[in-house]
């Protein structure tokens, strides 16, 4: 068993690896004054950065977790290490040879566990690497060149082959000096019949780098038809890999994410290697999970994602066009507010992947993919919207109701009424007040978050529009048809059925949307069934037969009886000027509701940038105010264009 590390050799490591150079392999620091630099805490999370590193004292300290020490302390914790692991880490990175109180240097079988399975990992890495140029692995080549990688590609990303024999790999480590427990430990080799074998065989090979560019797992590709397994498999759970802590790339993403202060999660390796070799060298994968908590508490140290921050950055998903990615982007959706950063999503065109995008239209359009990029929270709204039928009242209620909870969980406030007016105009409801009003109710009764959820499951995500019908429609007591606001929709069918002469030839050209009561739209089409007012003749009587034997059922002649005896309302001998009236108020009602549907439309389509199409809208819009407006000054002689 190796003896104490020489403590003279634990000081040379102290000092030849600054605290400041450590700690910004895994955080983003920035100037604090006195000069000390401060970051995100990386053992807890929080919102401000409190952790403060004073690299002339080689030490840090965390005012909000109150964690601290110097640089071994700081790598024992971050890495979950022993003492003697961590001054070997750093001696093997400041190329420091220990040496041990038993006596002589201390030889590779003396290393903790950690460090043997780093080196075990990244011996693999350089074995396979080199097979990636043997006659076998043509077949992995040809998959890479199909992908548009070259050689220069492949070895930027350190991409290689795993021979298609059972133990190669596990023969080639143990002539390195590795045990087979080693081995079985790491990942590279799992239980055989007869021993260890290769986990990797005949794949393509990708090595997984943690934050500081160590290979602690790989991601395997199925190149060949025989192949059993899945399309990827990946290195199980071991001391060194956790899934759910590891970004594909972080390593040679992490500077240009803190320069640029920007992250592009992508969905898969070829997908970060597409965007890194378009000039998106801010892109990173995870691993064979979904993006979660872990993955978050990465980004915002890299990015340091502050509530403070003077300068939000931006955290962008990517996700392919298609169904499945739509669901993938609105699980991203669920850890949105966890970034003091904007987040953003990207959807690729035509179900395409970055490197299927790069293969198709070249790098320009990877780098365009990314400046495209739309709010997640203006994403998540309209993927609730497309399930509603939004040109009817019920429709538009309906999306209101799955719509505004969202809108409800912005914890920005100053956000969350802009979104609130966003969505006014997306649904085209003109008061945008009675929205925001909506919206901050739902926020202080805490009701955004388990009201939301329903309507953002994957589940719930469709290619298409549901149907109009499925959109609910309100309940209510029955209509009162003799209610003031129906009194001139009353009034006028009253003298189109008592005296046709004096409403005719208008009333012919009204159509049965102009009467917003259902029974008063279906007498209407009765009438015009009948002939009409202009065919009403001399003969009352017998023009009230024609109407009555085009009435559907009893309950509509009832009506039609009741509509052709009951008195008009006025006290004079009704005139033309009467009827006049009835027939502008009418048609009026009429237009105001269709100015306030164009109205919402234009703001729908133009909240969608269809500017083509909301150019046709506002044209039409202006014409009928136009109309209104002589309406209103003319009264009926407008109805006849005199």
């Amino acid at each position: 068993m190796a003896g104490r590390i020489n403590d003279e050799d634990v000081k040379a490591v102290r000092d030849a690896v600054p605290i400041d150079a450590v700690v910004s392999e895994y955080l983003q620091l920035r100037n604090a004054g006195g000069g000390n630099l401060k970051g995100l805490c990386p053992f807890h999370d929080e919102k401000s950065p409190s952790f403060h590193v004073s690299p002339s004292k080689g030490l840090y300290h965390c005012f909000g977790c109150q964690a601290g020490g110097d640089t071994l302390d700081f790598v024992m914790k971050v890495e979950h290490l022993s003492f003697a692991e961590s001054v070997e880490r750093l001696a093997a990175q400041a190329g420091i040879t220990l040496r041990y109180e038993q006596g002589g240097y201390a030889p590779g079988r003396q290393a903790g566990e950690r460090t043997r399975l780093v080196e075990a990992h990244k011996a693999a890495a350089a074995y396979y690497a080199e097979q990636l140029a043997s006659p076998e692995a043509e077949i992995g080549r040809r998959f890479l060149a199909d992908r548009g990688f070259d050689q220069a590609a492949a070895g930027h990303f350190g991409v290689g082959y795993a021979p298609a024999g059972w133990d190669h790999a596990v023969r080639f480590l143990r002539g390195r000096g590795f045990t087979d427990r080693e081995l079985l430990t790491s990942g590279i080799a799992q239980d055989g019949r007869r021993g260890p074998i290769d986990r990797f065989r005949g794949r393509l090979i990708w090595p997984i780098r943690d934050i500081t560019g160590e290979v602690v797992g790989f991601g395997a590709r199925k190149l060949r038809e025989d192949d059993t397994g899945p399309k990827y498999l990946n290195t199980p759970e071991t001391p060194i890999y956790r899934k759910s802590q590891m970004l594909y790339g972080v390593d040679l993403a992490k500077r240009d994410i803190a320069k640029r202060n920007q992250a592009v999660v992508v969905e898969g390796y070829t997908d970060v290697m597409a965007c890194h070799l378009a000039g998106v060298t801010t892109a990173v994968a995870t691993c064979g999970t979904a993006f979660g908590d872990e993955h978050v508490k990465i980004l915002r140290r890299v990015l340091m994602d502050s509530s403070r921050s003077h300068s939000a950055g931006e955290v962008i998903f990517t996700f392919d066009g298609d169904e499945a990615g739509q669901k993938a982007a609105l699980r991203a959706f669920d850890g949105d507010q966890k970034f003091a950063a904007r987040t953003f999503i990207a959807i690729t065109p035509g179900g395409m992947d970055p490197c299927e995008l790069r293969l198709a239209e070249g790098d320009e359009a990877v780098a365009k993919l990314v400046e495209s990029r739309s709010p997640l929270f203006d994403f998540a709204i309209r993927s609730v919207l497309r399930h509603h039928n939004l040109e009817i009242a019920e429709g538009r209620s309906a999306a209101l109701e799955q719509a505004a909870p969202i809108v409800a969980e912005i914890r920005d406030t100053s956000l969350r009424r802009e979104y609130a007016v966003r969505l006014a105009g997306m649904l085209g409801i003109l008061d945008e007040e009675f929205i925001v009003r909506r919206v901050g109710r739902l926020a202080r009764a805490g009701g955004g978050r388990s009201q939301a959820r329903p309507a953002l499951r994957p589940a719930a995500v469709a290619t298409a529009p549901r149907p109009a019908a499925s959109a609910p429609v309100p309940s209510g007591p029955p209509l009162n048809l003799r209610s003031p606001a129906l009194l001139a929709e009353r009034e006028l069918l009253k003298l189109a059925l008592q005296l046709p002469r004096l409403v005719s030839p208008a009333f012919d050209a009204y159509g049965e949307d102009e009467f917003t009561a259902p029974p008063y739209a279906l007498i209407r089409r009765v009438i015009g069934e009948a002939g009409g007012c202009d065919a009403a003749g001399e003969d009352g009587a017998a023009y009230l037969r024609r109407v009555q034997d085009a009435a559907p059922d009893d309950t509509v002649r009832v009506l039609i009886r009741e509509l052709a005896v009951e008195p008009l309302r006025t006290r004079r001998d009704p005139d033309e000027f009467y009827a006049g009236e009835q027939l502008v108020r009418v048609r009026l009602a009429a237009v105001d509701r269709r100015i306030a549907d164009l109205e919402g439309a234009a703001r729908r389509l133009e909240a969608q940038r269809d500017a083509e199409r909301s150019a046709a809208v506002r044209q039409e819009l202006w014409t009928l105010q136009r109309y209104r407006t002589e309406l209103r000054e003319r009264g009926a002689p407008a109805l006849y264009g005199a």
